[in-house]
């Protein structure tokens, strides 16, 4: 049997990493700015994270969600404490993609309604009504589209009034900071403005905090940034620092059933040992202040650069925006610098999501590489 092909691959094989640093099997190492879509947080193979792995598969790595699970309620109670949203229930899952699943499922419960409403350039996931509410022809099959979705642009607020006084909106669901799409990100107003017609509209708001939530932006939440409170939040990728986990973080509005949500694997004790792991290293090491301060830094760095026409983002969820495809330019970072970083659907942002203990002198080294191949 082979793989089924459905990724492009660089020619690399990694085989070991520690920190930034991912060594292949000739031996050649690589700093890595990508943290493979920003899930790699707090570094590769974190001393703390291994630890806290170990220790678990020698006592239990999997029951189902029909027991007691001391390691669930003690994720629940760290991430309610560091994000600052102790008054959200959460529901564990296994990715990106299943969380916002099961926030769009909740939103329908909720409301008895079924049309989304979504935004231009935004990725959800590859799942059914996740999928649907992604902007991308591509990987939506015929099966997909089936559900009921409306794909606004940001910052046009009448397009927005008009479709939210249909009355027949479930639920608004929004990056806070677009990943795939490239560094995107709503405005102020714009941003309180659907927070308040969705309320006023009997209309949940779903912040898809996936790529940009776990101390990424410079907060815990990007959405925190723009003072607004979600009634749902989804969050994945930094959470595990690699190992699969997702999570669904529901205001204790909404109230639960028995049923209403499940899963097999989400939730096991092994992934919520590394969900712990990640928390108290992004504790214990100050990372969200270390992305906060190291924006401004990236941002003094990348003005030295004339090629760069903006930088977007924050934290350290960031993209460089040239006037050319860097398709080309993310080759000879690999080939010839040794070095990842991240392309988008816009296909003139380099996207950079390195994990959050990077230091100043890491942000030397990747600019130092990046002037060298725009020389």
């Amino acid at each position: 049997m082979e793989l089924f092909d459905v990724y492009p691959l660089y020619n690399v094989t990694p085989v070991s990493a520690k920190g930034i640093v991912v060594t292949d099997d000739k031996g050649q190492e690589y700093l890595d700015f990508y943290g493979g879509h920003a899930v790699i947080s707090i570094g590769h193979s974190h001393p703390h994270y291994v630890q806290r792995l170990k220790e678990q598969l020698d006592k239990i790595g999997f029951y189902s969600n029909a027991i007691q699970n001391p390691v669930q309620e003690a994720l629940a109670h760290k991430l309610g404490e560091l994000s600052g949203c102790e008054d959200y229930n959460l529901f564990l899952c296994n990715s990106g993609a299943e969380a916002n699943e099961n926030a769009l499922k909740l939103a329908s419960f909720q409301t008895g309604k079924s049309r989304v409403i979504a935004f231009k350039h935004g990725f959800h996931g590859r799942t059914s009504a996740a999928v649907a509410a992604t902007d991308n022809e591509k990987i939506n099959a015929p099966i997909n589209k089936q559900q009921k979705v409306t794909i606004l642009p940001f910052e046009d607020l009448d397009a927005f009034k008009n479709e939210i006084s249909k009355g027949d909106v479930c639920c608004v669901i929004i990056e806070t900071i677009q990943g795939v799409g490239g560094l995107d990100q709503p405005s102020q107003d714009f941003y309180q403005n659907i927070a308040e017609l969705s309320k006023e509209n009997g209309a949940l708001l779903i912040a898809d905090e996936v790529q940009c939530g776990y101390g990424r932006s410079g907060k815990f939440f990007a959405f925190q940034h723009y003072g607004i409170k979600p009634d749902i939040i989804t969050v994945a990728k930094g959470m595990g620092n690699g190992f699969p986990i997702g999570g669904v973080l529901i205001h204790e509005s909404i109230k639960a059933s028995y049923g209403m949500l499940g899963t097999t694997f989400g939730g096991n004790h092994l992934a919520c040992a590394a969900g712990l792991a990640v928390l108290e290293v992004i504790e214990k090491e100050n990372l969200i202040e270390n992305a906060a301060n190291l924006f401004e830094y990236f941002k003094e760095k990348a003005a030295d650069i004339p090629q760069v026409k903006r930088v977007k983002g924050m934290g350290l969820m960031l993209g460089l925006e040239f006037d050319f495809e860097v398709a080309e330019l993310r080759k000879k970072l690999i080939h010839n610098q040794f070095m990842f970083t991240g392309g988008a659907s816009d296909k003139h942002v380099l996207r950079v999501l390195p994990a959050l203990n990077i230091t100043k002198e890491n942000l030397d080294q990747f600019f130092d590489a990046l002037k060298k191949e725009l020389a």
